[in-house]
């Protein structure tokens, strides 16, 4: 039971992220600042956005994040 109650929690915290990104991409969408890096100003490649719409950093910022 207590395994089950975790697994909904994080599913739960899972859904309340993405839907975060997705209303973060909204507001870019409105801005006219989607498919722009939000840390360099670079575009974003159409196939990075094709797999995740949500994304927000370019291949080079995210990759810097992840090494920090």
């Amino acid at each position: 039971a207590m395994q089950g109650q975790a697994m909904a929690l994080e599913n739960q915290r899972r859904r309340e992220i993405q839907l975060k990104r997705i209303s973060a991409a909204l507001r870019r969408i409105d801005s006219q600042d989607y498919g722009y890096c939000i840390d360099c100003d670079e575009e974003i490649s159409i196939g990075r956005l094709e797999t995740d719409p949500t994304n927000s950093l370019c291949i080079s910022c995210a990759e810097k994040r992840e090494n920090r």
